[in-house]
């Protein structure tokens, strides 16, 4: 039977400080540096959740030591080789950054993960590791499953690289670019989606002493070593994003703490975007508090560089005062689900009116009811839920262990917050 959550319902304004765990992207791009380095690492406060967990495994497969020391990880490199079977789960960061190391492991390695990975796009990634040598066995798919025949070295250098699907497939290729004989000189055929983490990708190679610059095209990274470094993981500013909506819902105040003053997460635009939508943005010693005001404003804006935010203001805008223009996110058809055509069946059914346009939504607010909700797999739709069932009663989501992904008690933290039961039931 599939687990239900009925979400919680609250007329009364929310006042609460809030504490998030680590970052699922900087997780990620540190343990893929920290594997490949030319020494140990520590992972100070990583995410723990599904997604990271699966990254931490695969490398473990592939010969590099991951070790839990309390809250943090120990990870030292080791020979990389296969065979070895990595299991993606439905994870893109696992999809899309583990291959390129593959490559430089001796012998094959599959990937493979949950039946929707087999449906996210990987055609550009594996297309440019064909390109710079390295034999894929993929049905011709350019999806899961795939194997890498890897033989312990990849020639590197210049590759030209279809991107348009995800920003990952150019993070994952520079990421262990530095390990290729010849480096890499990667130019894009088109735009990227999500820049801001290709941004903080290049961020974390420079902290790791890697030889990389911008060209006219794209990026080039020099060959050379790795050099090992401890990462303090920031808080993941995009888990924030429900958190925060709940003082717009309700009329309160949340403060997330720790709220870094410079980042490359993309959540950190969550502060424009909801002052845009009517709240008061401020940075306090506690962190970033948001205060809402009054009825919530329609919001008109391309969230290309910020889609993963796209769900949590997707629910705002079914509950703003007016119609509101989402664009610049036709990508997130590939994430987890297809996030417009699921966000379009989920707000409908809550009552708002939804058009899919090729990159985006038109959101209109209109008569509220209960529904109950199906969470697509998708992490972010639970999000997406929760902050809808603040201002409806009855709103109930189906499989909420969904966000197992990146913030495994997400329900329990967001009943914490509002002071109700979890009510989860079979």
């Amino acid at each position: 039977m599939t687990d239900v959550w009925t979400t919680p319902h609250r007329t009364a304004p929310v006042d609460a400080v809030v504490s998030l765990p680590g970052s699922k992207s900087i997780t990620a791009r540190a343990l893929i540096l920290a594997a490949i380095a030319d020494g140990p690492s520590r992972l100070i406060r990583p995410l723990r959740a599904r997604d990271s967990e699966l990254m931490a495994a695969g490398l473990r497969s592939l010969g590099a030591s991951v070790e839990d020391d309390g809250a943090d990880w120990l990870v030292t490199p080791g020979a990389l080789r296969g065979p070895a079977e990595v299991d993606a789960g439905l994870s893109g960061t696992v999809l899309r950054f583990l291959p390129p190391v593959a490559a430089l492991a001796d012998g094959p390695v599959r990937v493979d993960g949950d039946p929707r990975l087999r449906d996210r796009p990987n055609a550009g990634l594996l297309g440019a590791l064909r390109d710079l040598g390295v034999e894929i066995d993929d049905g011709g798919r350019g999806k899961a499953p795939f194997t890498v025949h890897g033989t312990g070295r990849v020639r590197g250098g210049a590759v030209t690289v279809d991107a348009g699907e995800s920003s990952q497939i150019v993070s994952g290729l520079l990421l262990a670019a530095a390990r290729f004989d010849e480096g890499l000189d990667l130019s894009l055929t088109g735009g990227v989606p999500s820049m801001p983490h290709v941004d903080m990708t290049v961020t974390s190679l420079r902290a790791h002493e890697v030889d990389v610059t911008a060209t006219e095209r794209g990026w080039r990274v020099a060959p050379g070593p790795i050099a090992a470094r401890d990462v303090v993981v920031e808080p993941d500013l995009s888990n924030a994003a429900p958190f925060l909506a709940a003082a717009l819902v309700t009329g309160g105040r949340v403060t997330v703490r720790d709220w870094p003053e410079v980042t490359t997460q993309p959540g950190a635009r969550l502060d424009r975007l909801l002052a845009g939508m009517g709240a008061d943005v401020a940075r306090t010693p506690a962190g970033l508090q948001v205060t809402g005001r009054g009825p919530i404003r329609p919001l008109v804006a391309d969230l290309g560089e910020v889609g993963e935010l796209a769900p949590v203001l997707a629910a705002l805008c079914a509950l703003a005062d007016g119609t509101s223009r989402l664009t610049g996110i036709a990508h997130l058809r590939g994430h987890e689900t297809d996030r417009l055509h699921a966000l379009d069946q989920v707000l409908t059914a809550v009552g708002a009116r939804v058009e899919q346009l090729p990159d985006g939504l038109v959101i209109e607010s209109g008569p509220r009811r209960a529904a109950r909700l199906d969470s697509y797999a998708d992490h972010r739709m639970v999000m997406a839920a929760a902050v809808l069932g603040l201002a409806i009663e009855g709103v109930q989501v189906a499989d909420p262990g969904a966000v197992t992904k990146t913030l495994p008690d997400f329900v329990e933290r967001w009943s914490g917050l509002l002071g109700t039961p979890a009510g989860v039931a079979r």
